[in-house]
C-alpha cells in the first residue's frame, strides 16, 4: 500500500494534469496515474523510428485559443515551455475549380476573401463578427470556463438581458439552418459548417446554431505549439511537479476502492492499493469509470443504465495520413499568390454545402465518402520538427469507425485509402508526388487502440446529442463533475464543455472540488450565476 494522498486522478491527459496542478496549488497532495508510457493523452508528438528527426503530432495539432485559456496563464505554462504560434493565414479552403476561401487573423482580409464569392456574405460576416463579439466575451467564454447551471436556471438568467436573449434565439437553430438562413453562397456555407463540424456537433440538430456565429466572432484562431503538441503536455507535467504533484505512468487502474459508500482510493492492475483521503477524480469515459472500475453493487441501477447508454459521435473518428517530405507542399494557387503557401490549415475536397448530406449518409452506412480532408505542414512554421531542409505533413479525414460494419476492416483498408488521400493532395500540390520520403496512416481503430478513452475513435469522448450537453453531460445526475458516490468526481472530456484541447473540464472540476472542500481559490472566476446576472 502506498503513502496516502488527498486525491488520486485517473488519467494523465491534459484535463487530468490541469486539475491536478490546481489542487496542488491549493496545498493538496495529489497523484495522477495513467496506463500510457507518457503523460498527455492526445497531446502526442512521436519521432518516426525509421527516420530519426521527423516528428509527427499523431492526434492533437490544431489547438484553438490555448493562450487565451485561464489555466495557461494561471499555471504559467509559457514559463514551463509551452510557446504558441497563430499563423496569419489561419485556414485556406481549396476548391476543385481553383478558387480559395481564406480565414485570416485579420478579419478584414477574411471578409475580402468572402467577397470574392459573395459581397452579401462578406457583409454578413462583418455584421455577425460585430454583433456576437460581446456575446462571446460576456457569455460563451465564461460559461465554458464555469461549472454549468441547470438548464431552467440558465435560461431564466439569459432571458434577463438583450445579449442573453439573442444567444438563446440563435442557439435555437441548427448549424445548417443558421448558415442557410444567413449566408447565400454554397461554398461559404460549406466552409462555415466544416469548421463547426470540427467540434463534431450534428449539423442538423437544433440548439447549436450559435456555434457558427461564435466561431466568426472569436478573436483567437487555430494555434500550434513550438516543438510539437507534446510540448504542452511536458509543460503541464512541469507545472504539476513544481506544485508538488506526483505523476505515475504505466500504471493501470483495476478498480476504484469504495468503503462506507465513499470512494477512498484505487487498486492497480498489479494489486497495489493507493489510498486517497479526500477522493478519486476520473478523466476517463463513463463506461470506464462507472462500469469497468466500480463493482455492480456500488452502482444504482439508473446510474449503470445511464453510463451504459452514453453515446459517442458518429462523425468524430479521424483517419490520418502522415508524410516525411523532402520539401514542403507548393500549391498551384500559390503561383500567382505566393502567400497562400503559408496557409496553416489547408482544406481540400469541399465545394458545396450539400456534400455534408453525403458525408452523414456514408458514416451511417459505414462506407467511405468522397474525400474531404484538412491538414498542415507543421515544419513551415517550426523547422525543429524535421531534419534540416526536410518537412513533415499530414491530412485528416472524418471516416466511419465501423468500416463496412466492422472496425477491424481498417487494418487491411487503411493503406489504400492513404494513397487516395495523397492523390487528392497531389492534385493541389503537384510537387508532393516526388517529395514523399515515407508515409504512414492511422485509422479510427488505431486511435481507439492508443487512446482507449476515445471509444469508437471519438476524439470528443461523447456525442452532443440526447441531452449529453451542459449540466447533463455526461448524463443527468453527473453533469456537475460529481458522481453518485461521495468522494468520486469527473474531470474528463465526457464532462462539460466537452472534448478537444481546451482543458476546461479539468479547470471546472477543480472549481467544484475546492468549493466542496471549503478551500478558497482566488484564481478562479466569479460564479457563473453572478456573471450572467450582471449582464
Amino acid at each position: 500500500m502506498t503513502d496516502d494522498f488527498d486525491f488520486v486522478v485517473l488519467g494523465a491527459g491534459h484535463n487530468g494534469l490541469i486539475l491536478q496542478a490546481y489542487l496542488c496549488k491549493a496545498g493538496l497532495k495529489v497523484l495522477s496515474v495513467d496506463r500510457a508510457a507518457t503523460a498527455g493523452g492526445g497531446l502526442t508528438t512521436l519521432e518516426d523510428p525509421r527516420y530519426p528527426g521527423f516528428l509527427h503530432n499523431t492526434h492533437a495539432f490544431f489547438q484553438r485559443a490555448i493562450t487565451a485559456m485561464p489555466w495557461y496563464a494561471d499555471l504559467e505554462l509559457k514559463r514551463h515551455g509551452a510557446v504558441y504560434l497563430e499563423p496569419e493565414l489561419n485556414v485556406l479552403l481549396l476548391t476543385n475549380d481553383g478558387r480559395t476561401l481564406e480565414w485570416w487573423t485579420d478579419s478584414e482580409r477574411t471578409a475580402a476573401s468572402f467577397a470574392q464569392f459573395s459581397a452579401r456574405d462578406a457583409a454578413t460576416l462583418r455584421r455577425w463578427c460585430e454583433e456576437f463579439a460581446p456575446i462571446v466575451t460576456k457569455i460563451i467564454r465564461p460559461e465554458a470556463a464555469s461549472p454549468p447551471l441547470p438548464p431552467a436556471e440558465r435560461r431564466a438568467l439569459l432571458e434577463r438581458s438583450a445579449a442573453g436573449r439573442r444567444l438563446l434565439e440563435v442557439s435555437a437553430l441548427s448549424p445548417l439552418e443558421f448558415v442557410q438562413q444567413e449566408f447565400e453562397n454554397p461554398t461559404i456555407q460549406a466552409g462555415l459548417l466544416f469548421f463547426n463540424g470540427l467540434r463534431e456537433v450534428d449539423l442538423r440538430v437544433r440548439g447549436f446554431g450559435h456555434h457558427i456565429a461564435a466561431l466568426l466572432a472569436q478573436p483567437s484562431k487555430a494555434q500550434m505549439s513550438l516543438g510539437g503538441s507534446a510540448t504542452l503536455a511536458r509543460a503541464l507535467e512541469s507545472a504539476v511537479r513544481e506544485a508538488g504533484g506526483v505523476i505515475r505512468t504505466m500504471t493501470t487502474p483495476r478498480r476504484i476502492i469504495v468503503e462506507n459508500n465513499r470512494a477512498v482510493g484505487v487498486e492497480t492492475a498489479v494489486g497495489e492499493v493507493i489510498r486517497a483521503r479526500r477522493g478519486v477524480v476520473s478523466s476517463l469515459n463513463p463506461q470506464q469509470t462507472f462500469l469497468e472500475l466500480l463493482d455492480a453493487e456500488q452502482l444504482p441501477a439508473e446510474v449503470r443504465s445511464r453510463a451504459d447508454r452514453f453515446q459517442y459521435n458518429l462523425l468524430a473518428p479521424l483517419f490520418a495520413l502522415n508524410l516525411n517530405l523532402r520539401e514542403a507542399p507548393h500549391y498551384t494557387v500559390a503561383a500567382k499568390r505566393p502567400e497562400l503557401d503559408q496557409a496553416f490549415m489547408v482544406v481540400m475536397g469541399l465545394d458545396h454545402v450539400d456534400q455534408f448530406v453525403e458525408v452523414i449518409r456514408h458514416h451511417e452506412a459505414g462506407t467511405i465518402p468522397s474525400t474531404i480532408m484538412w491538414g498542415s505542414c507543421p515544419t513551415r512554421f517550426d523547422p525543429s520538427q524535421a531534419p534540416p531542409d526536410r518537412h513533415t505533413g499530414f491530412m485528416w479525414e472524418k471516416l466511419p469507425y465501423r468500416l463496412n460494419g466492422d472496425p477491424l476492416n481498417w487494418d487491411s483498408a487503411r493503406g489504400e485509402h492513404g494513397r487516395a488521400m495523397l492523390d487528392l493532395w497531389c492534385r493541389h500540390a503537384p510537387n508532393l508526388a516526388a517529395a514523399v520520403i515515407d508515409s504512414f496512416t492511422r485509422s479510427p481503430l488505431d486511435v481507439e487502440r492508443s487512446l482507449p478513452n476515445m471509444r469508437e475513435g471519438d476524439l470528443l469522448v461523447g456525442a452532443f446529442t440526447n441531452d449529453q450537453i451542459g449540466y447533463n453531460r455526461p448524463f443527468p445526475g453527473a453533469g456537475h463533475y460529481r458522481a453518485h458516490l461521495p468522494g468520486l468526481y469527473l474531470c474528463g472530456s465526457s464532462s462539460h464543455p466537452g472534448g478537444n484541447i481546451t482543458g476546461l473540464p479539468g479547470y471546472n472540476a477543480a472549481q467544484i472540488i475546492l468549493a466542496d472542500l471549503g478551500i478558497k481559490a482566488d484564481w478562479f472566476p466569479p460564479p457563473i450565476r453572478a456573471q450572467l446576472g450582471a449582464l
